[in-house]
């Protein structure tokens, strides 16, 4: 069995992107590891030379901005990126700037991609998530974090990135919508870190990202203009009890903020509650959106 891991970057320290620990937390389970780095504002390219391991395959890209609408460009990179991964890999390892796997579920990922290697039926293997807001000591409950999502795909050239990447499809008709993968789910986790920054990088960041689907007037009305990017003090959290991935601790002991999110103050929608008791109840969550058909 033979894994290539790919991801996409661009303006990494700009915007505070923890884009090397991504990097080094899946690089154990991959043989090969392709980094498609956007052309960037700072030393984005360098950061990802200065990993230094050899199975470390860089390309470098340049974005087009003007693929605003859903998010498209990111796809698009992401699909630069799939692309330059050779035939001879077995399994395609996705990995967001801001995501990272915690080294104690290494094993399960392997194990996982060796059990179902032969079955080709398994098109794409999906990983539970816990996405952490403001502080690294909290985790987002609400219904705008989705629970899961695809991260490792086959290396079929028919399965490319979809919408604005957050996860893909099997596009084999004309008609370009493609298909949802069907998918085993692992009992392992990706931990995002993507809402986890200081305020001041959270901010370019939002004022930038949100470019990628808006345009400029709409976006300075989402975001503002402030220095600093205003966490929401009554999102839904809940107390994160475990360990972060090894290679995030660094970055966490190096924090230099204070988040003033208060857990006990959370802004629950009626519609949020009754979803939420259902879910920790029956374990099903309504309306939650699948790109993915989940086999048993």
């Amino acid at each position: 069995m033979k894994v290539a891991g790919f991801t996409i970057v661009r303006n990494a320290l700009l915007y505070d992107y923890p884009v090397v620990e991504a990097i080094r937390s899946i690089l154990p389970v991959c043989d090969y590891m392709v980094v498609a780095v956007g052309k960037s504002e700072d030393d984005t390219l360098e950061l990802i030379k200065g990993i230094g391991d050899l199975k470390i395959h860089i390309i470098e890209t340049e974005w087009d901005d003007s693929m605003r609408e859903g998010g498209q460009v990111l796809a698009a990179e992401t699909n630069k990126a799939l692309a330059a991964i050779p035939a001879e890999f077995d399994w395609c390892f996705y990995i967001q700037a801001d995501e990272c796997v915690h080294e104690v579920d290494l094993p399960a990922i392997r194990s996982g991609m060796e059990r179902w290697l032969e079955d080709d039926n398994t098109e794409g293997l999906l990983f539970d998530y816990r996405h952490f807001y403001g502080s690294f000591d909290f985790i987002g409950l609400s219904r705008r974090w989705y629970r899961r999502e695809v991260r490792i795909i086959r290396n079929d050239k028919h399965i490319r990135s979809y919408r604005d990447a957050q996860g893909f499809r099997y596009f084999d008709s004309p008609d370009g919508k493609g298909r949802k993968l069907r998918v085993r789910r692992l009992p392992a986790y990706i931990y995002h870190y993507g809402w986890v920054k200081h305020p001041e990088a959270q901010q370019r960041k939002q004022l930038n990202f949100n470019r990628l689907w808006h345009n400029d007037e709409k976006v300075r009305s989402m975001v503002g203009e402030q220095k600093d990017y205003a966490y929401d003090g009554r999102e839904p959290l809940e107390r994160f009890r475990g360990k972060h991935p090894a290679v995030m601790r660094p970055r966490i002991e190096a924090v230099n903020w204070r988040f003033r999110g208060d857990p006990t103050m959370a802004d629950w929608s009626l519609k949020d509650r009754l979803s939420n008791w259902i879910e920790k109840t029956t374990g099903w969550r309504p309306g939650e959106y699948k790109n993915y058909v989940l086999l048993e």
